[in-house]
């Protein structure tokens, strides 16, 4: 039976807790001084206090909380050494971060940052098929509408909106930054361009776009807030053939001609994602995304060259 504490209880660690449950219906949930209404409807026991954690026997943490507080609640967890699901990004900027990053990796805790786009299979089945092949150019491109994202919600009072609560598409779609790492490595140059131009008229960055210098090629990488007719695609030149993958549909193509397609959606990752997260990262198996690997990404999003 699992046992689990979740700080920050909205829409995206409901989708944790979902997963959760689907894989063991037992387990024992906690909030820490959760709305009522949100307890009694997820089924979630109220803690009013991180000093009670002890007692409880827990077997993680889920840091789900708006993003420029998670450094405050990492700093008030390492204590317990309890491990630690972290919501992506992992912070909304870098001051002065390193010396809490270089302390949970000295102390070995157990950490995982949720890229949950890393467990989609046209993507699992793209990182095998390119394995070996001369790539000559990657466009990933992503771009969505923010005022849909949630419904019957005022955009522009949510953290996505606003800069100083972390957010902004650079950090919001830090996804498509993740699986670039993840299926082709560490960049040695970068270049990026941030603005919020769009008719949105929020104060965050509705636009971002990164070039990524690698020794045989460049990847280009386009997010924005602002595109009613959503867009999610990477696009890999190689020498003998194109690849397009489409991630909102789990496809792949060779030309016009569709190699790889699954019905499951990005949604269904959260439990694939859970699942990898119990049995390989609390098992010491895999140390995929971990706050170290998490904080080389952040740096690829935000640092300054």
């Amino acid at each position: 039976m699992m046992r689990a504490l979740i700080i920050g209880l909205g829409s995206i660690a409901q989708k944790h807790i979902e997963a959760i449950r689907k894989l063991d219906s037992n387990s024992e949930l906690y909030a820490l001084n959760s709305s009522s209404q949100k307890l009694e409807k997820l089924g979630v026991t109220n803690l009013t206090s991180l000093e009670n954690i002890a007692r409880l026997n827990l077997d993680f943490v889920i840091v789900s909380n708006p993003t420029y507080k998670h450094f405050d609640t990492i700093q008030k967890l390492k204590k317990f050494k309890i491990p630690l699901f972290i919501e992506k990004p992992l912070f909304s900027n870098l001051n002065a971060k390193e010396e809490l990053v270089h302390f949970i990796i000295s102390e070995n805790i157990v950490t995982y940052v949720a890229c949950n786009l890393r467990f989609l299979e046209c993507l699992i089945y793209t990182k095998k098929l390119i394995t070996n092949k001369r790539i000559n150019e990657v466009n990933i491109y992503c771009g969505s509408y923010l005022p849909e994202w949630r419904k019957n919600v005022d955009f522009k009072k949510v953290y996505s909106a606003n800069k100083e609560q972390g957010g902004g598409v650079h950090l919001d779609l830090i996804h498509e930054i993740d699986y670039a790492y993840w299926l082709f490595g560490n960049p040695i140059k970068i270049n990026r361009i941030f603005s919020c131009k769009s008719s949105l008229n929020i104060d965050s960055y509705d636009y971002a776009n990164y070039n990524l210098q690698y020794d045989r090629f460049n990847i280009n990488i386009v997010l924005n807030y602002f595109r009613k007719d959503s867009k999610r695609t990477l696009e890999i030149v190689c020498d003998d053939e194109t690849l397009l993958i489409d991630l909102l549909n789990n496809k792949v193509y060779k030309g016009d001609k569709i190699i790889f397609e699954s019905r499951n959606k990005i949604y269904n990752t959260y439990e694939s994602q859970m699942k990898f997260f119990q049995e390989e990262i609390l098992s010491g198996k895999s140390k995929m995304n971990s706050i170290e690997e998490a904080y080389k990404i952040l740096k690829i999003c935000l640092k300054k060259d």
